[in-house]
């Protein structure tokens, strides 16, 4: 029978916790949670006690371990690459530009978002902007001009060639 009750190897008892309670997604932990992650380790405590003991997951305290030696610091850093230019609301805007009238020219396009929202863009940033939302330029097909008296002209040739095989 279990009484939620777990014995640790330093002879240490705990309170079983809930799975769901321990296993977040994505949350960064605070500098309250992680000094004394880095202070455990600096006391040559094994990351499975400092797990242990701070109810953080095993992954979690290597990783903090891990980025306090490469870096030296324990702080989130800045995300790498260029920021992007458009916000969500001039993403919102040039849809709603591109869907009520989708024959205009990224040129166009480009001077409007400038006029009502302020930004700045090349028409080549507005292409690739469409392209990721899913809207896609291209040139129609080119189809002959059939009139009657083209038909009557390649209606013989038609049955000439019908029976031809590769």
């Amino acid at each position: 029978m279990d009484t939620g009750v777990y014995n640790h190897p330093l002879g240490m008892q705990t309170a079983s916790t809930n799975i769901g309670e321990r296993m977040g997604r994505s949350q960064e932990l605070s500098d309250s949670k992680c000094g004394p992650v880095i202070g455990g380790h600096l006391g040559n405590k094994s990351i499975r006690d400092i797990s242990w003991l701070l109810n953080i997951p095993r992954s979690t305290v290597s990783g903090i371990i891990t980025k306090w030696k490469q870096l030296g610091t324990t702080a989130t850093q800045p995300p790498s690459g260029r920021p992007r230019h458009m916000t969500g609301r001039g993403q919102r805007m040039l849809k709603r530009t591109v869907r009520r009238s989708h024959q205009l020219p990224a040129e166009s396009i480009a001077k409007d978002l400038q006029t009502w929202c302020g930004l700045q863009m090349s028409p080549t940033t507005v292409r690739r902007e469409l392209h990721g939302m899913g809207f896609h330029g291209r040139a129609a097909a080119s189809k002959p001009s059939i009139t009657k008296c083209n038909a009557k002209r390649r209606m013989p040739w038609c049955k000439a060639c019908r029976h031809w095989t590769q």
